[in-house]
């Protein structure tokens, strides 16, 4: 969860403007390979991803958010309507779904078309999308379902968490190890569903450590942001 910057009185204001200010009027960072690719995230978010920001729907990035959702149930009729749920159809559709999360992002820095609408979708996606997969894996017995069950509770755990952190103006900002997680636990499905199980049930449990170390980050870092909006 991101702590919300808090308002600079006193010794704070005299100063001066703090780093994040002096970084945000110089204006958006050089776009390079890093990140284009979103390695690199230094400085601070695009304002207009902000609480209180506009949704700002209509942009490039947002219609391939639309898409990635609308996918999804297409997904889940495709997987489960087949015999076994592995295939080329359901795994490119997975597949797809996906690597869309990086197409948003990637148009989002090229175009800069930056919107509140997309921070809150896509994470939302990327769990809707997790659950799919573990719901077809589990169905078919493709991965072993306790580590399928755990993810499922994780995920859904942090919808839960993103939506009372918003209720008190908290965000949930994603961090290195939810980064690194995505990969491998995106990977397990995929594999499952293209007969390679073993190689999909070692990346779930190295996809399923590194969430769950995440959302103890989450906690603790919201945690701390509620306390200090508490205590100013």
């Amino acid at each position: 969860m991101a702590e919300r910057p808090l308002e600079r009185t006193g010794r704070d204001a005299a100063r001066g403007p703090s780093p994040d200010a002096e970084a945000a009027r110089a204006g958006p960072a050089r776009l390079g390979l890093a990140r284009l690719l979103g390695l690199d995230r230094s400085g601070p978010p695009p304002p207009q991803t902000q609480a209180g920001q506009p949704l700002r729907p209509w942009t490039i990035p947002n219609a391939i958010g639309f898409l990635r959702l609308a996918l999804i149930p297409v997904f889940l009729t495709v997987a489960l309507s087949s015999d076994d749920g592995r295939g080329a159809l359901p795994a490119t559709l997975f597949a797809v779904i996906g690597w869309g999360d990086y197409a948003d992002g990637i148009a989002a820095r090229v175009t800069r078309q930056y919107s509140r609408l997309g921070t809150l979708m896509d994470p939302i996606t990327d769990r809707m999308l997790v659950v799919a997969g573990a719901v077809v894996c589990w169905n078919f017995h493709l991965l072993p379902r306790w580590a399928l069950a755990t993810l499922a509770a994780r995920e859904l755990f942090m919808l839960v968490l993103g939506r009372y952190g918003l209720t008190r103006g908290v965000d949930v900002s994603i961090n290195w190890p939810g980064r690194l997680a995505v990969a491998p636990v995106m990977g397990s499905f995929f594999f499952a569903m293209v007969h390679l199980e073993t190689v999909g049930e070692v990346m779930l449990y190295a996809g399923l450590a590194l969430a769950l170390l995440a959302s103890v980050m989450y906690v603790r870092s919201g945690l701390r942001a509620a306390r200090d909006a508490r205590h100013p």
